[in-house]
This record gives C-alpha cells, structure tokens and sequence, in this order.
C-alpha cells in the first residue's frame, strides 16, 4: 500500500455515513450504470466480476463473505466511508495498489463522485 494510501485509511477520520448532500442521486444512477457491469446494489445484489456493494458505509475493503479480492484490497486496511471511497473512486489503484478493479476512475469530476456517492447513499440497507 502507498504511503498515500495509508494516510487516507489511517489519518482521515470516519465521516458521517452519508455526508453527500452535494450529490444527485438521479444522476448518480445514471454514473453507477458503468459500474453496474461488475457491481451490483440492492436487495437482489450479488457478488459478480465485483462484489456487491450493499451495506458498503463502515465496512473494512476487501470483507464481504464470499468473494475473491485481490491481495492488496484485504491487506488494505482502508475502512469505506466517503472520504475513502471518494479516493478509491478517483484513482483505484493509486488507493490500492494491486485491486483487481478495472476502472481507470472518475479523476478529479467531483461532481460525478458526489453524485454517485448519493446514489449509493440511497440505495444502502439492501
């Protein structure tokens, strides 16, 4: 893990769970349609190609029961909430080294992270 890495997990504080009133969850749909060929949300979720990201908030990366992570996502150390999802969204792999995701990340857009986080917000108790 990156020095960078560790700062996010260890140094930043646990934010209100969803703390994402900047974001547009209609929109945010609309962005996690890209991440719903490997993800999946809501009462019917399942893990695929992904894992399922149902009751992500709180939850230490690389956790959920019954999927395959990569190495470097279990040895992360990274515990989700908005301001480690919103570096793992931006840059996976400069977050954690080695995930096995596939997605090059939403870069600086912040409004297209604060929307989808908003998505995910309203889609969290599947």
């Amino acid at each position: 893990m990156t020095p960078q890495a560790v700062a996010l997990a260890l140094l930043l504080p646990a934010m209100a769970p969803w703390a994402v009133a900047a974001g547009d969850a209609a929109a945010g749909r609309k962005v996690f349609a890209s991440c719903a060929n490997c993800h999946a949300v809501g009462p019917a979720a399942r893990h695929a190609f992904g894992p399922h990201l149902n009751a992500l908030v709180g939850r230490k990366a690389g956790s959920s029961p019954g999927y395959a992570y990569s190495a470097g996502m279990k040895a992360s150390r990274l515990v989700w909430n908005e301001a480690t999802l919103t570096a793992f969204l931006r840059d996976p792999g400069a977050v954690v080294p080695g995930t096995k995701m596939r997605y090059w990340g939403l870069g600086m857009n912040q409004r297209k992270v604060a929307d989808l986080l908003a998505y995910l917000a309203a889609t969290q108790g599947g």
